[in-house]
Formats: structure tokens, sequence, C-alpha cells
């Protein structure tokens, strides 16, 4: 999200925010997921997924962490500026007034502030205003982490987009071009499409994925030069949406196995299938850029981090469930890039609205959020280049920047449709800086603010239970490393080509 301060919103309740967090989380991710685990095998899978899970939980209370540090530090800046303003006004003759208060700030750099913490240090750190990651990044990063935490941010928005590009118009052509071509109800079954195959009369399949790609673009691109937020409603329609396509995929693949049906025989292990699992699991597990916007509005705070962790054994369950009876119910070889086409066959689905349901699920899903992140990358690309008292001209505020927002995702989703490899490239880089390296990095850097400014004595009341030093050394080299062994994996992989 941009950086800045904004209105915390309406407060709900721990576990409305724990729902809210599942929904975020269980993404268009999942729906890439099964065909992840079976070319990687189910063991081998398996232990990655928890693992990373685990990995994200413990990112996830770094970056609580960091949010409550800087409301603390925004909390006593304001308290600073009001003394001062009143010692300023009790004390006529200065002169000097401004040379006072840029003292005033300077000491909050260098000596603890006791008087604060006498003043309420049980609050302090309440986490009461949404602080965006980008704001926290501002307060406690160089100039050249600020820069290189924005880079990674809109690396990751932009791969957010060109899968949201790609995904809506695959599945509107595998379920357009089945039921209008010579292959009715075919998809899902194993027989495998090129893009020059027909689809309608002398239009082939490619040139219906770019039609869709480009009615997607018409539809849904001017949305970027304008504001748009999620709306209450907007979220339980998409919410209740995704709940039933996904307990409908778990229910139908039970169903075909219980009956003796499947056709799945996973292997343990393929180590070739690593690298593109490892980016499908950390996209998949993806909230810390959005947790400011989730964890801000509950109303009790002082059991989130426990409430954080029942929300990742649940989805981590979730998940688990949804690919085993993914890679048993169907081969290898038939499983989708996006799984809900799986379902699109009438071997497997004899219901035409269930088919349809779930071939066109995402396209409803991911309409309604292709805006959102459009304007939240928009954001990111103006605070960036923001100055502090300057202002944007007119053509470069409404134009430029919407432009440079939309128009590279969409050349990506032209370029490919290839959604494994997308979502694969997107989470082993981008998403890992995003879920790894930038939440230890703010862990670091917001304790060291806040034994400086506070004192060494004062104890953050949301710090994270991987509060000992060795956790984020333990992060940031296991997220180093990973940089490494995808960029090896994909190197040695175009070696053999």
């Amino acid at each position: 999200m941009a950086g800045g301060i904004t209105d915390t919103g309406e407060l709900y309740s721990p576990y409305v925010g724990l729902v809210y967090m599942f929904n975020l989380i269980v993404g268009t991710g999942a729906l890439t997921m099964p065909k992840a685990f079976a070319t990687a095998g189910w063991l081998v899978s398996l232990v990655l997924l928890m693992f990373l899970g685990f990995m994200s939980y413990m990112t996830t209370t770094f970056v609580v962490e960091a949010m409550a540090a800087a409301n603390a530090q925004l909390r006593w800046k304001r308290m600073e500026k009001r003394k001062d303003d009143e010692d300023e006004d009790s004390s006529s003759g200065v002169s000097d007034s401004d040379v006072l208060l840029h003292d005033g700030y300077e000491r909050a750099e260098t000596r603890p502030i006791l008087s604060v913490q006498r003043r309420g240090s049980a609050n302090i750190f309440e986490i009461t205003e949404r602080v965006e990651m980008g704001q926290m990044a501002s307060m406690f990063f160089n100039k050249v982490g600020v820069n290189l935490f924005y880079f990674c941010i809109i690396i990751y928005l932009y791969g957010d987009l060109a899968i949201y590009a790609a995904a809506v118009p695959v599945s509107l052509m595998q379920v357009t071009c089945s039921v209008t071509g010579n292959h009715s109800c075919s998809v899902g079954d194993g027989t495998k499409y090129n893009d020059t195959d027909k689809c309608w009369g002398p239009i082939r399949r490619i040139d219906a994925y770019r039609l869709y790609l480009a009615a997607f673009t018409l539809l849904l691109g001017p949305f970027t030069f304008f504001n748009v937020q999620k709306t209450k409603y907007l979220q339980i329609m998409t919410s209740l949406m995704r709940w039933i396509a996904f307990i409908l995929m778990i229910i139908l693949a039970l169903i075909r196995i219980s009956r003796g049906q499947a056709e799945g025989h996973p292997s343990m292990a393929q180590l070739s299938g690593i690298r593109n699992l490892f980016g499908v699991c950390v996209y998949s597990f993806m909230c810390q850029h959005s947790l400011p916007s989730l964890i801000t509005p509950i109303s009790k705070k002082k059991h989130v981090n426990k409430l954080v962790l029942l929300d990742y054994i649940l989805i981590l369950a979730f998940y688990s469930l949804l690919s085993f009876t993914a890679i048993y119910c169907f081969r290898n070889d038939t499983l989708m890039d996006m799984y809900t086409l799986n379902f699109t066959n009438c071997e497997i689905v004899s219901v035409a609205f269930i088919r349809y349901f779930l071939g066109l699920f995402p396209v409803f899903t991911i309409s309604t959020n292709f805006p959102i992140i459009a304007v939240t990358l928009r954001n990111n690309w103006k605070t960036l280049f923001h100055r502090e008292g300057g202002t944007y001209p007119w053509v470069v505020d409404r134009i430029v920047f919407p432009a440079i927002t939309l128009i590279p995702p969409v050349l990506v989703a032209f370029c490919t449709h290839d959604l494994e490899s997308l979502v694969g490239i997107t989470g082993a880089y981008a998403g890992n800086g995003i879920q790894y390296l930038i939440p230890a990095f703010l862990a670091y850097c917001s304790r060291k603010d806040t034994q400086l400014v506070f004192g060494s004595g004062t104890v953050n009341k949301h710090l994270s239970p991987f509060r000992h030093s060795f956790w984020i050394v333990f992060v940031l080299i296991w997220g180093f490393s990973c940089f490494v062994f995808v960029t090896a994996n994909i190197v040695l992989s175009e070696s053999k080509l």
C-alpha cells in the first residue's frame, strides 16, 4: 500500500478480522497449488507448505510488532510537539523558536523520553492508527532501504496484476471454446490444446484469449485512473463465492475418489518442481503488505498473535485438503494451471450450472480485485517519486501514473498465459522480499528505534513471540538463500533446454 496514515475505518471483532485475513490469503494462489503439488510430489509439497506457513506466520508477527512501534513513535512525536508548543507559548521573547523545535526532535533520536512512559506507557504501543508498510519503511529505513522497499512491492503488484490479467481471459477462453468449439465438455479431461487450435470458426484459441484480454483491459483498466475502494458488501459477496467454489471442488473430488474413479498417482518427490512450488506457496501465504488494513480495525488486539496463528493453521489444513484431493482425483498431466477448469468436464460434473460456475469463478472474484490492486500500485508509484511539499501536474497525476500501472502487466499477459510460471516467479522473487526480508528488517530497525527513543527497559506490548535476534537472522538467511536457489534453478533449467 502507499505510504501514509489513513483512517482506521469501522472497527470489527477479532473473529471477523480472522475471517478477513483468511479471505485475503486464500485467493488466486490456491487455485494454482494443486498442479504445483503434483509436479513437486506430495511429500516434498507437504513439508515445504508447512515450513513456509510457519515462516509466513513468523514474519506476520514481525509486521504487527513494527506497526505497534510505529504507532508509539507517532503518538510520542505528537506529545512532544504539543509540549514544545506549550513551552513556546510560555517563553515570550524567544526569537529562535524554530531552532528549539528542531532541537526537540533531535532529542527524540538521542535519549529516552521517560515522561512519555510515565504518561501512559501501557498504551503507547496500542495499534490505533493504520500505518501502511510504506510509512513504516520511511520511519525505520534509510533512503536506500525505502527505495528498495518500493521497488520490491511495485514488482510484486505488477506480478499480481499480470496474474489477474491472464487468469480471467484464460478462464473465459477455456470455457467458451469448449462450449462453442468441436470439443464441448473436454476441458480438464487431459486433452492438450495448442494455442493455434480453432476456437470459433477461423478464430484460434490464442486469438480468443487476446480478445478477452482486450475486453478485460477496456472494461477494468479505466478504474486505474480513478479511486476505488473495496466495499463491505462486495467483500462479502466475493468471499461467499470463494467459499462455495472451494468447498464444491473438494466435495466433488472426494465423491470421485470414494467411487473409485480417482486417476491420480502422485509421486513422493520431484525436485524439478520445487521452484514453482516454492513461488506458489509464498504467493499463497501472502498477506504482510495488507496487515495494516486488516489488523488496525480489530477492536481488541490483546491476543492478535494467537488469532493469526489459528488462521494460519486453518489455511494450512485447507490448502492440504484442496491439494491432496486434487492430486489423487486427477492425473498429473490433466491438472490445469487454474484448478477450477478441471471441473468444466462433463464426465466430472454433470450439472451444467456447476460447471459454468466453477469455470467462471476466477472471472468474478479476480475482476473485483483487479482495480483495487491497480490503484494500490498507482499510489505506490506516486509515493515513491513524491517530494515534500511538491505536487504533480495534472497530466502526470491522472495520465502518466495510471498508464505505467496498467500497460506493463497487460503486455506480460499478452505475451504469456502460463499462470503457474507467473505465480511462481512473482512469489519466488518479489513475494520473497515482501514476505521475508522486509518484515525481518522492519522488526530489527523498529526494535533499535524503540530502544533509542523510549529506553532499553520499554517493552512493546505487541512484541513478536520470536523476539530473539536469532529469528531475524534466520529469516534473512532463508530469504537470501531462496533468491540464490530459485535463480540457480532457473539458470540450470534453461541451460538444459
